[in-house]
């Protein structure tokens, strides 16, 4: 059996996603042109906060979140017409799930370089989430 590692598959992935710098990231969010998603876990997100305004859709629950034929799908909490931004604690897991939301057909998705840590870095305003 020849089982890809993680690496490879974010390899793969890299190839065939846009991925953004933090600088242009910052840009597109001042000019409101984009949605950041933050696909961290919660308990990420209680520990180290997140970006101010960004959308906190698990990795988990990513598909169906935004599948218009799932029962989870909520097109209210984003615009088709602005670019999706994938972020994740450091830029793997966010290079996959815009690979996957790019098979289920999206192209108006990127994700960060870096991460969460390099878009705080670049001064997006990091927020702390609360426990509920």
């Amino acid at each position: 059996m020849n089982i890809k590692s993680s690496k490879e598959l974010v390899e793969k992935a890299l190839k065939e996603i846009k991925t953004l710098t933090p600088i242009e990231i910052k840009e597109l969010n001042e000019k409101n042109q984009c949605t950041l998603i933050d696909i961290r876990d919660i308990r990420e997100l209680w520990r180290d906060g997140t970006i101010k305004g960004a959308l906190h859709i698990p990795r988990g629950m990513l598909e169906f979140w935004l599948d218009p034929k799932s029962q989870y799908y909520n097109k209210n909490k984003f615009s088709k017409d602005k670019k999706l931004i994938l972020f994740c604690a450091a830029g793997m897991r966010s290079a996959l799930a815009a690979k996957t939301l790019k098979d289920m057909g999206y192209n108006n998705i990127a994700h960060a370089e870096g991460g969460f840590g390099s878009l705080a870095n670049q001064g997006l305003e990091v927020i702390i989430k609360e426990k509920k």
